[in-house]
């Protein structure tokens, strides 16, 4: 049989969900190069679920009637949940989170807060990890990136950055992708306003600080 590395490529699927979750997946980058970058990812899909969660009970709707919400940058206490793309099914439409919401300092503080700090606060709360809401994220990771994502909707996957929306490349951030056949793509032209911007360099900043310090310690 012949070998084929484009097709046996395409078979492959990682995922990368210990904690630091986006540096972990560079240094498997770096120590695996015959590996194709875009077949590593981290896992962001559990802030994701848990950004859809809060909009959920804020609008008091179902989960599974809010979607496109973004989760930006690091599986960190930086991470930038952002609800402005957001929409939600209601008994009059589909409508923008935001006007339904009609909080911009709920969006912005409240919101953002509370998924950033969710897995802490599980932590204290448990004395454990929510290993399965991980799991379940995990889970859903991998159908839609098998599957393919519903039309119409994202999802959030740390993927290795492009240089979309101004992120440095070379690092695994957390974006707003759609999958379709295997394979992941970044969504393009989302509006970023400046609050937004602050809070997403913020997150990039850190992991750069985490790819320095990775490879100083490699280099040791």
């Amino acid at each position: 049989m012949n070998f084929n590395p484009v097709t046996a490529w395409r078979a492959l699927q990682i995922l990368v969900v210990a904690n630091p979750a986006n540096t972990n997946a560079l240094v498997l980058k770096e120590f695996t190069p015959a590996v194709p970058a875009r077949y590593i990812t981290c896992l962001t899909r559990l802030d994701h679920n848990r950004a859809l969660g809060q909009i959920a009970e804020k609008l008091g709707v179902h989960v599974g009637d809010v979607r496109n919400a973004v989760v930006w940058g690091n599986h960190s206490s930086t991470q930038f949940p952002d609800a402005s793309h957001a929409t939600a099914r209601t008994e009059h439409g589909e409508k923008p989170v935001r006007e339904l919401v009609a909080d911009e300092k709920w969006l912005r503080e409240e919101f953002v807060g509370t998924v950033q700090q969710r897995g802490a606060a599980v932590i204290k709360a448990r004395k454990q990890s929510s290993s399965l809401s991980a799991a379940s994220a995990a889970c859903d990771h991998m159908r839609d990136w098998t599957l393919g994502t519903p039309k119409g909707t994202w999802v959030s996957m740390g993927v290795y950055s492009d240089g979309s929306y101004v992120v440095p490349e070379g690092i695994f951030y957390s974006f707003p992708v759609t999958c379709e056949k295997g394979e992941w793509s970044i969504v393009q032209g989302l509006q970023v306003d400046d609050f937004a911007r602050s809070k997403m360099e913020l997150s990039a900043n850190e992991l750069d600080k985490e790819r320095s310090m990775a490879y100083e310690f490699v280099s040791t």
